[in-house]
């Protein structure tokens, strides 16, 4: 065989060369990054935001220049409780924030955030969510109110504080007229206990107690009210809540934008939710404890909610959700599912969780000093 490459061979091989280059280099020039413009409903400073960052970092590192998330601070393009509207529009493609949100264009839509969920944890609402049915049923709510979204729940939160008081609330007759800031179904609750309920974005919670327009309010959780000013205006904590003991997180995407995307790229952000997920749990424990702590340091004063509020709060719960579920069948087909998942999901929770507290008081509670 002869394997001497002749002049001709050489100048046809050459040509070829030629060709693919050019048949490559425009599809490489072409090539180009997505970017999505985001929006949480939280202030630039909060930890919120940085868990809305921490989420597109993750999405923006896997899709490796590819796909590019950016997360603007809450009023940067729209108020907080208008983000699902501008996602529905396009006018933003995507969002960081909560479902009760939205608890004014459909009540069923707090029950992803308010209230005791029949006794289950943030982490097995989301359990509920993924695998008990919540999805559909989300999906299903936000079709009958023609917004053409998807959500992605994630994030289980810790359980929140009952709320800030300029003096602290020792029985539920001290609630009556109290001016007070919370959200969603929780505005039912605190007004059958006798409150004056001001939903208020988390932005505007501090100027407004600074200023004398509320007497009391709850955010969430040890870093984000540190950060929020809390300790500056208000001297009282009261821990423990049923009002939003099981809350969660949502990302919102433009249902037409995500579906632009390629598989691999929806693929890594589906995954990127679960990662974030994770992490959140994980820095909230972290950041809430260290913040927890300074905020004892500085003189803030923390009291156990009486269990005669927290019993309040239960029997309070028990008339809105009757009342609420006559007036609006997809909040009783929500809370039907919920109710289904829970007595199953609290008994397996019940039977199985060791009791912790037994532990910690083993390890760090005073003992007490021996008899002389």
């Amino acid at each position: 065989m002869n394997t001497t490459t002749t002049p001709r061979r050489r100048s046809l091989l050459k040509g070829a060369a030629i060709a693919a280059g050019a048949m490559t280099a425009p599809m490489i020039a072409t090539a180009q990054t997505v970017s999505l413009r985001f929006q949480s409903t939280w202030p630039a400073k909060d930890i919120f935001h940085e868990y809305a960052n921490d989420f597109a970092k993750k999405v923006n590192d896997m899709a490796s220049g590819k796909l590019k998330i950016e997360v603007l601070p809450s009023g940067s393009v729209v108020p907080a409780f208008q983000l699902l509207e501008a996602v529905n529009k396009g006018t933003l493609d995507g969002g960081h924030g909560v479902v009760a949100y939205h608890y004014g264009k459909n009540s069923a839509l707090a029950l992803w955030g308010s209230g005791p969920a029949f006794g289950m944890d943030p982490n097995m609402v989301l359990a509920w969510h993924n695998y008990g049915g919540g999805k559909a049923l989300l999906e299903e709510i936000y079709a009958s109110l023609s917004m053409d979204v998807v959500s992605y729940l994630y994030g289980p939160m810790p359980t929140q504080p009952f709320g800030w008081f300029k003096k602290p609330i020792s029985n539920v007759s001290q609630m009556k007229g109290v001016k007070f800031r919370t959200v969603g179904l929780a505005v039912d609750m605190y007004t059958d206990m006798g409150a004056a309920v001001n939903p208020l974005p988390g932005g505007e919670i501090v100027p407004a107690l600074d200023r004398g327009l509320i007497d009391g309010a709850e955010f969430n959780n040890a870093t984000s009210d540190r950060i929020l000013g809390f300790p500056d205006v208000v001297k009282n904590c009261m821990l423990q809540s049923f009002h939003q003991s099981g809350e969660q997180f949502e990302i919102l995407f433009n249902k037409t934008k995500l579906n632009t995307l390629p598989a691999e790229l929806r693929s890594i952000i589906d995954y990127s939710v679960q990662a974030a997920s994770a992490d959140m749990s994980w820095k909230a424990i972290d950041r809430n404890t260290k913040d927890y702590i300074e905020l004892k340091k500085s003189g803030i004063k923390f009291f156990k909610t009486p269990d005669a509020i927290l019993k309040a709060q239960l029997a309070s719960w028990d008339k809105i959700i009757q009342k609420k579920g006559s007036e609006n069948a997809l909040f009783k087909k929500v809370l039907d599912s919920q109710r289904a998942y829970a007595i199953n999901a609290g008994q397996w929770q019940r039977d199985y969780m060791v009791d912790f507290k037994m532990a910690y008081d083993h390890f760090f509670a005073k003992k007490a000093a021996p008899k002389a």
